[in-house]
Formats: structure tokens, C-alpha cells, sequence
């Protein structure tokens, strides 16, 4: 897996992507209530999700791995295939703000949040804050700094 280097923006934009964060949400909602999720597992470089090699779960992370690539550069993903089982491993840059959205990418399957704003408080309680254009539809991920007010 190529990690991205240290240097690489934690930012996450989504104005080229075919979805919104509220869809994308929904999506690993319903990957990770599918029958074919098997679990998850922490490895020397990120962490891995496993599901069952049934027909259309490659393509269907193959394709959500590749719209989460698009829209936030300092993840890396690599999907394989081992034995009956499909593996999303995901790491990130060297970077104390991409760890910390690690560990929520990591726990979704537990959470299962019920909406963008209750991930948004639980990255916000680790330091994230996001902001986006007057559109909407670009999110930067930044370090919350204490004492500083948002204008």
C-alpha cells in the first residue's frame, strides 16, 4: 500500500464526487449491516475490514474505496482478495489530525452513526473540525485550536 506522504493535505473534497457526505455515510451503513461483513482488525499500517468474497461485494468496496481516494488524498486503500474474503485496508499519512479520523473510520461498524453531525461531534471531541464552502460541498478537515473563535 502507498501511504501518502507526510506533506499531503488533510483535507477531504468532495466537489467532484457523484455523492454527498450524508449518502456516503448511508453507504457504509449499509456495507457494514450486509451479511457479508465479517469484521475488522488492526494492522502494522492502518486497519482492515473484512467481508465475505459473495458475489458484488469486491466491486461494491472496490468502488467505495476508490470515491473515498478521490475525495481525501491522505488515505490509502488496497483491496484483496484472500481465500472467501474481500479485504479494505486503510491507512493514512503520517499525521496526528488523519490518526484521529482513522479511529472513527475504524469504528463506524460499531457506530453506525445516524447522521454527518453526530460524526462531526465525535471527530470534533478528538480535535477535527470541519468546515465547507457556502455550497457546501467542500470539506477541509483542521486541527481545532483552544481559545481560538471561528468567525
Amino acid at each position: 500500500m502507498q501511504i501518502p506522504d507526510v506533506a499531503t493535505p488533510i483535507v477531504c473534497d468532495m466537489t467532484d464526487a457523484p455523492d454527498t457526505d450524508v449518502e456516503r455515510l448511508a453507504e457504509y451503513r449499509r456495507l457494514f449491516t450486509h451479511a457479508a461483513f465479517l469484521g475488522r482488525e488492526r494492522m502494522p499500517e492502518g486497519i482492515r475490514f473484512r467481508f465475505r468474497a459473495e458475489p458484488g461485494i469486491e466491486k461494491w468496496v472496490r468502488d467505495l474505496a476508490a470515491r473515498e481516494k478521490a475525495c481525501c488524498a491522505f488515505f490509502a486503500f488496497d483491496i484483496t482478495i484472500d481465500g472467501d474474503e474481500v479485504r479494505y485496508d486503510a491507512a493514512v499519512t503520517d499525521n496526528d489530525l488523519a490518526r484521529a479520523i482513522l479511529e472513527e473510520y475504524y469504528a463506524l461498524p460499531d457506530l453506525l452513526v445516524q447522521s454527518v453531525d453526530e460524526l462531526r461531534e465525535r471527530l470534533v471531541e478528538r480535535g477535527v473540525e470541519f468546515t465547507s464552502n457556502a455550497a457546501g460541498t467542500v470539506h477541509q478537515v483542521q486541527p481545532v485550536v483552544p481559545g481560538r473563535i471561528e468567525a
